[in-house]
C-alpha cells in the first residue's frame, strides 16, 4: 500500500472506541505480534509477570504492561525478533479464597464438594477470568504473542515444576521439616491462612514474673495464652535494651514446670511494647518458631491434635486447653507468679469450618534449603554475569534478601495448585518422590497415597522465564529466546519473585533469567495514597479507556514516571494526554488535506529545501536520537517530554505554520519539497509515537503515504547524518526569537494579531541580515506587519516597544499605544534578570573547582552564555537611557 487515503476519510475528531477494536482485530488477524517472523534477526524477549486469575486487572497492571509494550513494540520496529510472552498465574491461596467465598454464598464448602469437584469449580473460575484478562489486554493494546500463552498449571509447566522438585530433592535441597501451621482441634486438620476467620474477642493479658536462676531478679512477660507457658523454651529481649543487657545469657526457672530456659537477644522484640521481654514458645506461635530457629531452641509441644494438654504439660495432662488456662491461672496466683490481669480486646483466629479457636501447631512441612542456591546467586551477582537492576539502588534490596535468606517453606494446605509429587507407603513406611504419578510402592508393592499438600504459588512462578519456553525440553523457543532480555515489575516482589527466578534459573539453566530488571513504583491516587478496595480510591483501567481512550491512558502512565518512582494518578493528566492525541490528529488531518494524490514514491528530500524544511528534519533527527537512547535506558518519562516538545512545539506550532506559505503558494517546486518533508516527518513522528499510542498512530499512518501493511512492523527511524543542518537551526532560532518577541510585545500592550504593526529589525551583523532577508516573508506573516524595515546599525525610534533577542533588536513604533514609563519599568525588570544571569555565570567561571573538572566544551558554553547575557544587558541599559532621553 503506497498511496494515502483521502483526507476526507479521516473524521474531524478521533474516535478511540471504533479505532481501538478495529486495529487490534487487524493486528491479531495479521499475526503481527507473533515472534519468529525473522529468523535472522536478533531476539529480544520479555515474559509478562503473570497476573493472578483472581479477577480483573488493575491500574498497576496497566502501568506494568504498558512499559513492556513500549519496549517490545520499539524493538519489533527496530528489526528484532521480539517476543512478548503472555500468561497467567494460578495464584493458589488467592484464587482458592475467591472460589470458596463464592461457594459460601451458595451455602457450599469445598469439603461438601470434595477435592475433584472443587477443582472443577476452580478451573471454571480460571477460564472465566483468564478470558477477562485477555479482553483487558486487548483493550489496552498490548502486542502479546498469544500463540505462546502459558498458565502456571498447564501441562508443560506442571512437568517443569515436578522436574525441579525432584532434582532439588535428589540433591538434598528439598526436605521435610517441622513448622507452625494453623490447626483445627475439632476437625483435627491443618488449615491454610485463608481458612482462618479472625474475630475480635474480649480476652485478658496476663502479666507473669519469671525468676532468674541466680536469684538476681526476675523478668516480667505478658501473654494472652498462659497455658502455652508450659512450652516456653526461652525469654527474648532486644539486644540494645539497656534494661536487660546484663541478663542476656542468664537462665530463668520456668514456674510450675521448673525447666531452666535461657534469656536470648533478638531484634524481633519490640522494646517499646509492654515490658520489652517476650516469652518464646516455638511449638505454639509462628513468630516464636522463627526466633527458636535462630537461637536453636527446643520445640516443646504441650497439646495433642484435639487441643488436649499432653504429657509435656505436666500436672495439666489430659485437660482441655480452655480448662487448663483456668487451672494454671489459679496456680500462678498461688505461687505469686501472676502479677496482674488486664482486659484485652484482640483478634483471634477461628476455623471457618468448625468455628473453634485455631491452634498454632508445629507440623511437618516441605522446605527448600536456600543457602547453597543463595551462595550461587550471590557469586553470579558479584560477577560480570549479574542481573542489572534499574534503578541500581534496588540491587541492594535483592542482595539483602538473598544474603539473609532462610529456608523456604514450599508446602501449602490447599487443593488448588501443584500437588507435591511425593507418595507414602503405609505398609513399609517409605516415601517416594517421583516425576511420574505412582500407584504402588516400588519397595513393597503396596498401594501409595500422594501428599495432600500443594506447592507455594511462587514455586511455579519462580520457573516462569524458562518453563514458559519449554524447559526441561531443549525446545527451539528455549534455545532462541532464553535468557530473556528484560523483566519489568514492581519493587514489592523483588524478594518474593525476582530473587527466586534468579536462583532457580542459575540452578537449572546455568544462565541468569534476564539481563535487566526494570523496577517501577506503585500507581497511587492523586493524594499519594496507596490504592485499595477498602479505601475506595482504586482506578479501573477500563473506566479510563472508556472516558479517554487507551492511548491517553498509556501515554499518561508511561510518561508520568521515572524508574523506581511512584506515580500519582490524576484524571487531569489523562485529559492532557487525550488533548495531546487530538493535537496529533488535527495536525495529521491538515497534512493529509495538503497531500491529496501524494504517494510514498513521491517523497523526495534530495532537492532544494527551505530553511524551515531543513530545520524540521534536523529536529526530527535529534528527536529520533534522543527517543531511541532514552527508551534503551528506560527513561520513559523523559522520552515523553522529548516527543511532546517536538510534536507540539516544533512540528505543530512552528513547522506546519511555516509550511503553509509553500503549500498555499504558487511555487510548485517549493510546494512539492514541503509536501515531501511534511509526509516524511509525520510518518517518522508517528513511528516514534507508536509504542506509546499504538491505536491513533496506526489510524493516521494508514491514511498517510506509506509502504507496508501496518505501522507495527514499520522500520524504526534512525539518525540520518544528511539531515544535520546547524545553519538552518541558527536561522530558525533567529526567526522564532523575532516572532516570539513581537507576539509577546503585542500581548503586553493588548495589540491583537489582526492589527498590523510597524516593525524595525536592527540586525547584529551582515550574516543575521542575510537570514532575515531570506525569510522576510515569514517575518511579515507571523509578526503581522504593515511595514517591515530590516538593516544593521538602524537607529531606535522614539516611543517604541523594544525587544532584544540574540542577534537582533526589535522596535515596534506604537504611537498612542505605548506607555513609556511602563516600558522603562519592563526593561528595568529585564535588566535585573540579565544582571543576575551575568553574575551567576561569572561566579561559575570564577569557581576553580568548576574550571578544573568541567569539560572544555561545557566551559566554552558558559563563556558563550556570558557573552550573550552581557551583550543583551548592555543593549538594555542603552535602550533605557534612550527612553529616558
Amino acid at each position: 500500500m503506497t498511496e494515502n487515503k483521502s483526507a476526507i476519510a479521516m473524521p474531524t475528531t478521533y474516535d478511540p472506541k471504533s479505532a481501538e477494536k478495529k486495529w487490534y482485530d487487524y493486528w491479531i488477524k495479521g499475526r503481527y505480534f507473533e515472534a519468529g517472523r525473522r529468523k535472522d534477526a536478533k531476539p529480544f524477549t520479555i515474559v509478562i509477570p503473570p497476573p493472578n486469575v483472581t479477577g480483573m486487572l488493575h491500574i498497576g497492571h496497566a502501568l506494568d504492561c504498558t512499559l513492556q509494550d513500549i519496549l517490545i513494540r520499539t524493538k519489533r520496529m527496530q528489526g528484532y525478533d521480539a517476543l512478548w510472552l503472555p500468561g497467567t498465574d494460578h495464584a493458589g491461596i488467592a484464587t482458592q479464597t475467591r472460589v470458596e467465598a463464592t461457594l459460601r454464598e451458595q451455602g457450599i464448602s469445598r469439603y461438601d464438594l470434595g477435592r475433584e469437584k472443587f477443582l472443577e469449580k476452580v478451573w471454571e473460575w480460571k477460564e472465566h477470568y483468564a478470558n477477562t484478562i485477555r479482553e483487558q489486554w486487548a483493550k489496552m493494546g498490548f502486542s502479546l504473542d498469544y500463540s505462546r500463552e502459558r498458565f502456571t498449571l498447564d501441562e508443560g509447566l506442571s512437568r517443569a515444576v515436578r522436574e525441579v522438585f525432584v532434582r532439588l530433592y535428589e540433591k538434598g535441597l528439598i526436605y521435610r521439616g517441622k513448622r507452625i501451621i494453623n490447626w483445627d482441634p475439632a476437625a483435627r486438620t491443618a488449615l491454610s491462612d485463608i481458612e482462618v476467620v479472625y474475630k475480635e474477642v474480649q480476652g485478658a493479658l496476663y502479666h507473669l514474673r519469671y525468676p532468674l536462676k541466680d536469684g538476681s531478679g526476675h523478668i516480667t512477660v505478658a501473654t494472652t495464652r498462659p497455658e502455652t507457658m508450659l512450652g516456653d523454651t526461652a525469654v527474648a529481649v532486644h539486644p540494645e535494651d539497656e534494661r536487660y543487657k546484663d541478663m542476656i545469657g542468664k537462665t530463668i526457672v520456668l514456674p510450675i514446670v521448673g525447666r531452666e530456659i535461657p534469656v536470648v537477644a533478638d531484634e524481633y522484640v519490640d522494646r517499646e511494647f509492654g515490658s520489652g521481654a517476650v516469652k518464646i514458645t516455638p511449638a505454639h506461635d509462628p513468630n516464636d518458631f522463627e526466633i527458636g530457629l535462630r537461637h536453636d531452641l527446643p520445640q516443646v509441644i504441650v497439646m495433642d491434635e484435639t487441643g488436649t494438654m499432653n504429657e509435656n504439660a505436666g500436672p495439666y495432662q489430659g485437660l482441655d486447653r480452655a480448662e487448663c488456662r483456668k487451672r494454671i491461672v489459679e496456680d500462678l496466683k498461688a505461687q505469686g507468679v501472676l502479677i496482674k490481669i488486664e482486659e484485652h480486646v484482640h483478634q483471634v483466629g477461628h476455623s471457618e469450618r468448625t468455628g473453634v479457636v485455631v491452634e498454632p501447631f508445629l507440623s511437618t512441612q516441605w522446605f527448600v534449603k536456600m543457602k547453597p542456591l543463595a551462595e550461587q546467586a550471590i557469586a553470579v551477582q558479584r560477577s560480570e554475569r549479574g542481573v542489572r537492576f534499574v534503578p541500581e539502588r534496588f540491587e541492594k534490596n535483592y542482595m539483602h534478601w538473598i544474603e539473609n535468606v532462610r529456608d523456604w517453606c514450599i508446602s501449602r494446605q490447599l487443593w488448588w495448585g501443584h500437588r507435591i509429587p511425593a507418595w507414602y507407603c503405609d505398609d513399609c513406611g517409605e516415601m517416594h518422590v517421583s516425576r511420574e504419578d505412582l500407584t504402588t510402592c516400588p519397595k513393597c508393592g503396596a498401594s501409595l497415597r500422594q501428599d495432600e499438600d500443594v506447592l507455594d504459588t511462587w514455586f511455579s512462578s519462580a520457573l516462569w522465564p524458562f518453563s514458559t519456553l519449554g524447559w526441561p525440553d531443549e525446545t527451539e523457543d528455549l534455545k532462541r529466546y532464553y535468557p530473556t532480555t528484560v523483566l519489568v515489575t514492581g519493587f514489592d516482589i523483588i524478594g518474593f519473585w525476582v530473587s527466586r527466578m534468579i536462583f532457580t534459573a542459575l540452578e537449572f539453566t546455568g544462565e541468569r533469567p534476564f539481563a535487566d530488571v526494570l523496577i517501577h513504583g506503585l500507581v497511587r491516587d492523586a493524594n499519594g495514597e496507596k490504592m485499595s478496595k477498602s479505601k475506595g480510591n482504586g482506578v479501573d483501567p477500563l473506566d479510563v479507556i472508556e472516558r479517554y481512550g487507551a492511548d491517553a491512558m498509556r501515554y499518561m502512565l508511561s510518561t508520568g514516571i521515572s524508574p523506581g518512582q511512584d506515580l500519582r494518578f490524576r484524571w487531569e493528566r489523562v485529559e492532557q494526554a487525550r488533548n495531546f492525541a487530538n493535537k496529533i490528529w488535527n495536525a495529521s488531518r491538515f497534512a493529509l488535506m495538503n497531500l491529496e494524490g501524494f504517494t510514498a514514491a513521491d517523497i523526495d528530500l534530495s532537492g532544494p529545501l527551505g530553511t524551515a524544511d531543513k530545520w524540521i528534519l534536523h529536529r526530527l533527527n535529534e528527536t529520533v536520537r534522543d527517543v531511541t537512547r532514552l527508551i534503551d535506558i528506560y527513561e520513559f518519562g523523559e522520552t515523553g517530554r522529548v516527543l511532546y516538545n517536538f510534536i507540539w512545539d516544533d512540528l505543530c506550532d512552528w513547522y506546519i505554520e511555516f509550511a503553509k506559505l509553500n503549500l498555499y503558494g504558487t511555487d510548485e517546486a517549493a510546494k512539492r519539497a514541503t509536501q515531501s518533508v511534511l509526509a516524511y516527518v509525520l510518518d517518522r513522528t508517528l513511528r516514534l509515537m507508536h509504542p506509546f499510542m499504538p491505536f491513533i498512530t496506526e489510524e493516521i499512518w494508514q491514511h498517510l503515504p506509506h509502504e507496508g501493511e501496518t505501522i507495527t512492523l514499520a522500520p524504526w527511524p534512525v539518525y540520518e547524518t544528511a539531515f544535520e543542518s546547524p545553519d538552518a537551526v541558527r536561522e530558525m532560532n533567529l526567526l522564532m526569537d523575532i516572532i516570539r518577541a513581537v507576539r509577546n510585545i503585542r500581548a503586553e500592550v493588548n495589540v491583537p494579531m489582526s492589527k498590523k504593526v510597524e516593525l524595525i529589525v536592527n540586525l547584529a551583523g551582515e550574516a543575521e541580515l542575510a537570514i532575515a532577508k531570506r525569510n522576510e516573508e515569514f517575518i511579515r506573516r507571523f509578526c503581522g506587519t504593515s511595514s517591515l524595515e530590516l538593516g544593521t546599525g538602524l537607529p531606535a525610534p522614539e516611543k517604541a516597544m523594544t525587544a532584544i533577542v540574540t542577534g537582533a533588536e526589535l522596535y515596534l513604533p506604537l504611537a498612542g499605544l505605548i506607555d513609556i514609563d511602563a516600558e522603562i519599568a519592563r526593561l528595568e525588570k529585564e535588566l535585573k534578570t540579565l544582571n543576575a544571569e551575568v553574575e551567576r555565570v561569572e561566579k561559575k567561571l570564577a569557581n576553580e573547582g568548576f574550571m578544573a573538572k568541567a569539560p572544555e566544551k561545557v566551559i566554552e558554553e558558559e563563556r558563550a552564555k556570558l557573552r550573550d547575557y552581557t551583550e543583551k544587558r548592555d543593549r538594555t541599559i542603552a535602550r533605557i537611557a534612550e527612553l529616558r532621553g
